[in-house]
């Protein structure tokens, strides 16, 4: 009988699409990969013992990727355009769990992101500690592949 183990949260991969330079798929966390569905209340006449609650769409939280930063990075470049110079060029990009043979275990395609905040952490003379950039990305949706 085989053991099986959910896989590690750790080993991760994210591809942006257009950027093809090995140290662009490396971060140090990713979140936001949510999605709800939204509802809208419905009072049945005649009807007080509860409220009908019908399902109107889904809504997504925006993806926050963190990593220590990487100097002439092609998203660092596309991030600037769209925060300095308002110029926005939405890319899709794929977050894939991987396994202990660095195989894909399963990804995330996430549509049309594009950034909405980029943050850097703060310099301290006392701490010996990497500057990490935070950039949040509003997309449109995600699809689950291999899950």
């Amino acid at each position: 009988m085989a053991n099986y183990y959910p896989p590690v949260g750790f080993h991760f991969l994210v591809k942006f699409e257009d950027f093809s330079e090995e140290t662009d798929t490396y971060f140090q966390e990713v979140s936001g990969l949510s999605v709800a569905v939204n509802t809208e209340e419905y009072v049945e006449g005649g009807e007080n013992r509860f409220v009908h609650k019908l399902p109107k769409g889904t809504s997504y939280d925006n993806l926050v990727l963190k990593r220590g930063i990487i100097k002439n990075s092609k998203i660092l470049q596309w991030c600037q355009q769209a925060i300095e110079n308002h110029h926005f060029d939405p890319k899709n990009l794929l977050v894939s769990l991987l396994n202990e043979n660095h195989n894909e275990l399963c990804s995330w395609n996430v549509v049309h992101a594009y950034p909405v905040r980029w943050t850097f952490t703060g310099l301290n003379a006392e701490r010996s500690e990497l500057l990490i950039e935070t950039i949040e990305l509003y997309y449109h949706y995600f699809t689950l592949k291999n899950f």
